[in-house]
């Protein structure tokens, strides 16, 4: 990467970003896209390329899927920039969504990308296996401030699992536990409320035994320090070692994503542009609403990429 410029952050969306058609077009145009894909393809023994690029939607929305085929789009588009600029801006800061994280990963050289895609799909298998065995959700409560979300969890048992901004909230637990919590957000006046399509409670104490599941992989994997500070879901705050980052990976499957926090964190420090690398723009909106003044652009598609490189 170029040199560092204090102003600009990288940020990487997460599970729910998944579409069907997703980098096709980066495949068609772009070599240093399509070897992104060749290796994931070669990396996990399935063809992951043709589950984004055909679906059919079932099987790329199955968690076990959408983990690594968006970490995949997510750097085939950084590839495809980075063709294009002549390489790529060295941000002040990095941070990914949830799954997002593991994409920050490999654009912060921690981890090489083949590492990366199979450790995301075993990430998805054992969220999967999690939500199997105890059967949970997930409902983003738009309209309620935290502390009244934070009443509606104590009275129902639910928990809350991603503080996305400063409008959107994210609960999840059992089934019976998030019926009753939507239920009591209404009587106290959300204003939309809709359940995920999610396999399970993710980043709720339900998801512990992913957690555990994922110590021995992680554990055998030789991580290095990122280039560049990974501010991470969990406490919001930067980590610039190896440790730091695999503790965080163990933490954050059943933490609470701070991501309001993270940006703000961000904003505070000096960024003024946010650079969303992936399919979608669901970090585009998240952060708009969090800071109004933020700038940010997108990098999802060709059509993104030659706008950036005019």
């Amino acid at each position: 990467m170029a040199e560092q410029e204090a102003a600009l952050a990288y940020v990487f969306p997460g599970q729910g970003s998944q579409q069907v058609g997703m980098g096709r077009d980066l495949y068609d145009a772009f070599t240093q896209a399509r070897e992104v894909f060749e290796e994931a393809d070669d990396a996990l023994g399935i063809p992951l390329s043709r589950i984004c690029f055909e679906g059919p939607e079932e099987e790329l929305a199955q968690t076990v899927n959408a983990q690594p085929a968006i970490l995949t789009v997510s750097i085939a588009c950084l590839k495809a920039a980075a063709s294009v600029a002549g390489g790529m801006i060295c941000p002040a800061f990095m941070a990914g969504h949830s799954l997002g994280e593991y994409t920050a990963l490999v654009a912060a050289q921690v981890l090489d990308f083949k590492e990366a895609v199979r450790l995301t799909r075993q990430r998805g298998r054992l969220m999967q296996e999690a939500g199997e065995r105890v059967p949970g959700g997930m409902a983003a409560i738009i309209g309620l401030d935290d502390l009244s979300v934070e009443e509606i969890c104590q009275e129902t048992g639910a928990q809350v699992c991603n503080l996305n901004s400063p409008t959107q909230i994210v609960i999840g637990g059992s089934r019976e536990t998030l019926v009753r919590a939507m239920d009591l957000a209404r009587a106290m006046g959300a204003r939309y409320i809709t359940p995920l399509k999610v396999s399970g409670a993710f980043h709720s104490s339900l998801m512990q035994p992913a957690a555990e599941g994922m110590a021995q992989p992680i554990s055998q994997l030789d991580f290095r320090d990122p280039i560049v500070p990974i501010v991470v879901n969990s406490t919001a705050q930067p980590v610039t070692t190896s440790a730091e980052i695999k503790q965080e990976l163990l933490q954050q499957l059943s933490s609470c994503v701070q991501w309001q926090k993270s940006v703000e964190y961000m904003v505070g420090a000096g960024v003024s542009t946010f650079i969303e690398i992936g399919p979608g723009q669901v970090l585009h909106g998240l952060i708009k609403r969090i800071n109004q003044e933020a700038e940010i652009l997108n990098i999802e598609d060709t059509s993104s990429i030659r706008v950036m490189s005019i």
